[in-house]
């Protein structure tokens, strides 16, 4: 029996597909003790993690590794003060010493801060003032260390500061300090209400959020591991993310542990999709995730035959059907979509049993009360697009939607309007109860009378051999209120013309809708983005 069946109830359907999932755990549950030092003190040999670099270093943790070095990290953090409810930030990009420190942390109680390396001094200083960080501890790679100290001087902060791997001027070397501590580790007292990691998440407007997920947070990612991305007990599972987004506590730790997969590290700067078929076939992978960027340039660059893969799934952004359907071709392996938030774990996705549509992100996921909603809050019916709403439980309390946003009561609030949690996110059901992406709620295009949603013109867009980037926003029309502009990055050996825009025109309102036509374009260098990635449509809108 794997770990993750002590702690829940799955229904399901002659054919294995889930129907219903519910959670049963203790009060004071915590992922540090309760799966990862379990499944140590039982199968203390069984693989956890898989690393390597591209400088050809490897590295195989087992389940006792990991209880061994996350208790001596934990014991480094108590000695010097760091306890139930201190904000630690954690910026190692794909280091193994990520591991450990989440552990480390969690064992202690505290809210584990993940971010990327690529934060600039002034985004480090926004995110150490709101958190009020107790420690920091960093890569000694890529100048990290001189940005953060950059910042805690600024803001005269009095945190910590760790490297890891190597001494660096102004930090303490962690990995010296975590070999020389003792590898025993009492039991802390936490409740799996508390919270346990804290997320800055880029939005399309403003400074970032922080997201705040409680300890029984974990837990909610059954589904996405089990059901979505179908790791499975003792195979290796290999998400394409670094540790400063929410991707990797999707795809990284949490609910491919619970399952029994170990989890496959790569640890790289620069994206080589050689280099990433490499490790698939060198390690053995059984089960892949990585955002349609990474299945773009596998489909352009090609893909070699991966023998041990027996699953692939793909989110975060717009995956081009041409994409979908040459992956296919080229592996037999259809990319199963999904979609959630940093809020949220798994909302929706093409599920273990259910064969997946290409370009809808499948089914909601049965661990959730998901409803479409219109702007008035009434239901909408099937085949128009609403807002995706969760409905709590009856007494209110839904695992996997986060517990708060850091000193933002009155947004938290807005969200949950209506007592429901409303994701900003707009789709549509169709007859088949299968979801269909519109982007977000509020960027949808009022056009003649009709609402479209930019996903759907820009997924034609891609399909166009020039388009290598695009964003489709509602401009002012007078006639139509909206006309659809589509914003566009070319590829290499295309040149902005007249007769190119007319060429794109013609190529994507030939399948579209006539309401849907694209009535402008724009071509531009680069997009607005977040730090994440995100398209600022926002930014876009202002400008038109």
């Amino acid at each position: 029996m794997s770990i993750y069946q002590r702690f829940c109830t799955e229904i399901t359907d002659e054919l294995g597909n889930l129907e219903k999932i519910t959670l049963d755990y203790p009060d004071n549950f915590n992922f540090g003790y309760d799966v990862v030092d379990a499944i140590a003190d039982e199968t203390p040999d069984k693989r956890a993690l898989v690393w390597c670099n591209t400088e050809n270093e490897e590295h195989v943790f087992t389940f006792s590794d990991i209880k061994k070095y996350s208790n001596k990290m934990a014991n480094v953090f108590k000695k010097c003060g760091i306890g139930r409810g201190d904000r630690v930030m954690l910026v190692l990009k794909r280091h193994y010493e990520y591991w450990f420190a989440a552990i480390a942390l969690h064992k202690l109680g505290a809210v584990m801060i993940p971010a990327t390396h690529m934060l600039t001094v002034n985004d480090f200083v926004y995110r150490i003032n709101c958190s009020k960080v107790k420690a920091i501890v960093c890569t000694s790679q890529d100048e990290v260390p001189q940005r953060i100290r950059a910042a805690v001087q600024k803001l005269e902060s009095s945190a910590m500061l760790w490297c890891v791997q190597a001494d660096v001027e102004g930090f303490e070397n962690l990995t010296t300090a975590m070999n020389e501590a003792d590898s025993e580790f009492a039991r802390v007292d936490t409740l799996a209400t508390d919270p346990m990691i804290l997320y800055f998440t880029s939005g399309t407007t403003g400074y970032p959020k922080g997201v705040i997920h409680d300890y029984a947070y974990p837990l909610a990612h059954i589904v996405t591991a089990k059901y979505w991305q179908q790791a499975e007990d003792n195979g290796l599972h290999f998400t394409v993310a670094e540790t400063g987004w929410a991707k990797a506590s999707w795809g990284k730790l949490y609910g491919q542990w619970l399952v029994g997969s170990a989890i496959m590290v790569y640890d790289f700067d620069n994206f080589d999709p050689k280099q990433l078929t490499t490790v698939i076939n060198r390690y053995g992978v059984t089960s892949f995730c990585a955002p349609p960027t990474v299945y773009r340039y596998l489909v352009r660059k090609g893909i070699p035959n991966m023998p041990t893969l027996k699953h692939a799934s793909t989110a975060g952004e717009m995956l081009a059907s041409e994409v979908f359907r040459k992956f296919t071709e080229r592996t037999g392996l259809p990319l199963c979509e999904g979609y959630g938030q940093t809020e949220t774990t798994l909302l929706m996705g093409n599920l273990k049993g259910k064969r997946p549509m290409e370009g809808s992100m499948g089914t909601a996921s049965p661990f959730y009360n998901i409803e479409l909603r219109s702007k008035n809050g009434e239901p909408t019916p099937v085949g128009e697009i609403g807002e995706v709403v969760i409905v709590p439980p009856e007494n209110g309390r839904q695992v996997g939607i986060f517990c708060a946003y850091l000193d933002n009561e009155e947004q938290y609030n807005y969200v949950w309007r209506g007592g429901v949690y409303h994701t900003g996110d707009a789709a549509y059901m169709d007859e088949n109860g299968l979801y269909w992406f519109h982007g977000r709620f509020d960027d949808i295009i009022k056009t003649g009378g009709f609402r479209v949603g930019p996903y759907e013109v820009e997924n034609v867009l891609m399909e166009h051999p020039g388009v290598v980037e695009c964003s489709v926003i509602g401009v002012p029309d007078k006639l139509r209120g909206q006309a659809i502009k589509a914003i566009i990055v070319l590829g290499k050996g295309y040149m902005p013309s007249k007769e190119l825009e007319l060429e794109i025109k013609e190529f994507c309102n030939q399948r579209l809708a006539e309401y849907k036509w694209i009535r402008l374009i724009e071509f531009v260098e680069e997009m607005p983005k977040t730090i994440s990635g995100k398209i600022q449509k926002s930014v876009q809108r202002g400008q038109n």
